[in-house]
């Protein structure tokens, strides 16, 4: 049986990408994300962070280098890879980066716009029916509508 390798993961972008290529040319885009979960209610309410370290391939890898920057929101799906080595002092060494098969941009809202949705989501830690905040939020979109960045994606994965 084939074990399965699968994480979706969202949050916000902590530095802007880094674009590379292989020597074979194929580009490659690097970019790491904060992921907050929130534990407990009221004054009880922790916050704990975790960093991802992101990698895309190709197409997906061009499209991300071109619309995310630090502080973008994104859902990346993809699967875990272990990167193993030594040190010079023959130490050894690993880390685990997540290799995209897909990331979705989240919208990217003004400032107050923020700041308004950040204190409905505190007065409201557990909310059901989301359709609010979502319309609350696409409202802050930029120029481009979602369709005009899906088409642009589709035409840049292709």
């Amino acid at each position: 049986m084939q074990a399965l390798n699968s994480v979706v993961i969202e949050g916000n972008l902590t530095k802007d990408p880094v674009n590379r290529e292989t020597p074979k040319g194929n580009p490659v885009t690097v970019f790491n994300i904060a992921s907050n979960r929130y534990r407990g209610t009221g004054t009880e309410r922790v916050e704990e962070v975790s960093f991802f370290e992101v990698e895309a391939w190709n197409g997906l890898a061009l499209a991300c280098s071109k619309y995310l920057a630090k502080g973008r929101g994104v859902r990346v799906a993809g699967r875990l890879k272990q990167d193993r080595w030594n040190t010079p002092d023959g130490d050894p060494r690993s880390r685990i980066k997540v290799i995209a098969s897909d990331v979705e941009f989240k919208p990217q809202i003004s400032k107050a716009k923020e700041t308004e949705v950040d204190s409905l989501v505190a007065e409201n830690p557990t909310v059901e029916g989301t359709d609010e905040v979502s319309d609350e939020l696409d409202e802050g979109l930029d120029d481009r509508t979602r369709e005009e960045v899906g088409e642009e994606l589709e035409e840049a994965v292709i």
